[in-house]
């Protein structure tokens, strides 16, 4: 389920499926992904940092991938060691720029924050981690193949 929430992020911001993002709005449209996101940080310590790489194609790029690398290799159950280190590292970017530790925004407002550490990319990094450490792919997906793959046999660090 958790794999399914970064591959619908990823195909809404590809079509424009019209929930997070409209049809004209969509990647393949020639719109940025990352920009209304990193545009709209309000708060937290890379603030202007976030707004600097706004409409940038190299952060949609990785953007991107990684809400399909890490969509894929959940639902699938492959690669999950690369994403208990990668996507709890996307995850502290994302929740940086939500940045729940901040009681107000930069403009003074409540930030409403329900839970000054643990939000839905704490969750999420949380699954990514333990998924990997019961080798879950092996049972619920495609991971006992991956793992027999040569790819992954030449590099064990895939599995």
């Amino acid at each position: 389920m958790t794999g399914a929430i970064f591959l619908w992020a990823f195909l809404d911001k590809t079509f424009g499926l019209g929930y997070a993002t409209s049809s004209e709005n969509a990647w393949l449209q020639g719109g940025s992904p990352a920009k209304g996101y990193l545009a709209s940080v309000s708060v937290g310590p890379l603030e202007s940092t976030f707004h600097s790489w706004s409409g940038e194609m190299i952060i949609d790029w990785l953007y991107m991938g990684g809400m399909a690398g890490l969509g894929l290799s959940l639902v699938l159950g492959i690669g999950l060691r690369v994403t208990a280190i990668a996507g709890p590292l996307m995850m502290l970017m994302l929740w940086l720029g939500e940045f729940p530790l901040a009681k107000h925004a930069s403009d003074g407002s409540p930030t409403m924050s329900p839970n000054p550490l643990v939000d839905s990319h704490v969750v999420y990094a949380g699954v990514m981690i333990v998924v990997a450490l019961f080798s879950a792919g092996r049972v619920w997906g495609l991971g006992s193949w991956w793992e027999r793959t040569p790819l992954v046999a030449s590099y064990p660090w895939l599995r």
